[in-house]
């Protein structure tokens, strides 16, 4: 295998099948555009199970994603993809960026999902995109940029009931998705790290928030949310 990309949480390898790829789940965890990092032991391997679970619910649940299957703790078989640079935000609850831009108080329920582009780029610190901007850099088409925020709502509600049955909030999450023969498709991951969870309860966070804030054991509450989440699915 040859090394193509390294990010801040993974690794992307080649394979002798040019349609596929390896991803690589590190240990490392940053915040505030990589200006705060750390290593936590296992986190990587808890991403990648965690990921594994949800990808594989939604592959079942009619949403087509790059997964394919998980071959060893930290790595996953993924289809080659055109990685879109776009971020696509889903905000279920006020909390983070939004929570601060607009001096909402946090933990406020919408009304209905908020979706949010950012671009990809961490030269130009990932600024909000409007589908204007996004037309007018050729991200996306129109059409495009309509069929994202289907598939983002559509993502949404299968999360939002996965989670709910094991009595965690999905606060808000981040997606990627990629072109592959023509079609767009989810990639990346969806872990801890790209969403933002509370406790149904305790309204404890679950989350990178805590790697972020410095307030609880980040690696006890992966734990936890693979735990849960194994148990659901292997139902």
């Amino acid at each position: 295998m040859k090394l193509l990309i390294e990010g801040k949480a993974k690794k992307i390898f080649s394979t002798k099948d040019k349609a596929t790829l390896v991803q690589y789940f590190k240990d490392d965890a940053t915040a505030f555009n990589n200006k705060k990092r750390k290593q936590f032991k296992s986190k990587g391997i808890l991403n990648n199970s965690i990921s594994t679970l949800i990808f594989k619910y939604l592959n079942e649940n009619r949403i087509n994603t790059h997964f394919i299957k998980k071959i060893s703790e930290r790595e996953q078989i993924i289809k080659k993809v055109k990685i879109i640079p776009l971020e696509v935000v889903v905000r279920n609850y006020s909390a983070g960026s939004i929570s601060d831009k607009f001096k909402i108080k946090k933990g406020k329920k919408f009304k209905e999902p908020i979706i949010e582009f950012f671009l990809k780029s961490d030269e130009l610190n990932d600024p909000f995109m409007n589908s204007a901007h996004i037309k007018l850099l050729n991200i996306a088409t129109a059409k495009e940029i309509k069929y994202l925020t289907k598939l983002a709502l559509k993502i949404n509600i299968l999360l939002i009931k996965l989670f709910s049955k094991i009595g965690i909030i999905l606060v808000d999450f981040k997606l990627e998705f990629g072109r592959s023969n023509n079609k767009i498709i989810l990639a990346d991951e969806i872990s801890p790290d790209n969403c933002r969870l509370w406790d149904k309860k305790s309204k404890l966070s679950l989350d990178k928030d805590l790697f972020r804030q410095d307030s609880g054991d980040l690696i006890k509450a992966y734990e936890y949310i693979y735990i849960k989440l194994n148990r659901k699915l292997s139902v």
